[in-house]
C-alpha cells in the first residue's frame, strides 16, 4: 500500500512532536544469588502433633546500577516460612534470593525506578515460582505454588513507608 496525496497537495496533518524512543526490555541473564532450605520436621520431628501448615511468605526488592551502561542487576528475596498453626512449630523455611540483569533503554530516568521494581520483578517471578515449587517438593512438602506477587503495590507500600519515615524517595541506584 503506498502513500497518497489528493491533487499533490502534502499531508494536511503535520508530524506533532517527535515519538518516543521505545522502550527496549532484554533479559541477559538471570540466576539463583542464595538458596536455602530448612526441612524443620526431619531435623525435629514431630511427636505426633496433627499438621496445619499455615504459610507466609516476604518479599523483598533491590537494584543496582552495572558498569555497563544500560545494564542494571534486579534482586528478588523471598523468604517462606511454613509453620503448624496449632503448635507455632516451624515446619520449614526456605529463603531465596534470584536475580536478573537486564538491558533497558528508553525508559524516562524518573521512570527508571519503579520500573526496575515493578517490571523487572514481574519478568522472573515465574521461575521463582518454579523453584519455590521444587525445592519444597525435593524437600519433603508438597510442592508449594506461590501466588503472583503484586509488585505494583509492594512498590506503592515501601514508598509510603519511606514517606511514613521522613525519608525522601530514594531513586538513586548504587
Amino acid at each position: 500500500m503506498t502513500d497518497e496525496t489528493t491533487n499533490g497537495a502534502a499531508d494536511p496533518q503535520p508530524s506533532a512532536a517527535p515519538a518516543p524512543a521505545a522502550v527496549r526490555l532484554n533479559v541477559l541473564a538471570q540466576y539463583i544469588r542464595d538458596l536455602s532450605f530448612e526441612n524443620a520436621v526431619a531435623q525435629k520431628g514431630l511427636a505426633g502433633a496433627e499438621v496445619q501448615p499455615e504459610i507466609t511468605v516476604q518479599v523483598g526488592l533491590d537494584a543496582r546500577k552495572r558498569s555497563v551502561e544500560n545494564q542494571y542487576e534486579v534482586i528478588t528475596k523471598f523468604k517462606v516460612t511454613s509453620t503448624n498453626a496449632s503448635t507455632k512449630a516451624t515446619l520449614f523455611l526456605c529463603e531465596l534470593d534470584y536475580a536478573g540483569v537486564f538491558h533497558i533503554e528508553g525508559v524516562p530516568e524518573d521512570q527508571m525506578h519503579p520500573f526496575l521494581m515493578i517490571e523487572c520483578p514481574r519478568m522472573l517471578f515465574p521461575f521463582v515460582r518454579r523453584i519455590m515449587s521444587d525445592v519444597t517438593r525435593d524437600g519433603g512438602f508438597p510442592p508449594f505454588n506461590m501466588d503472583p506477587v503484586d509488585f505494583v503495590a509492594l512498590y506503592r507500600q515501601e514508598i509510603a513507608r519511606r514517606v511514613q519515615a521522613g525519608r525522601p524517595q530514594d531513586q538513586q541506584l548504587s
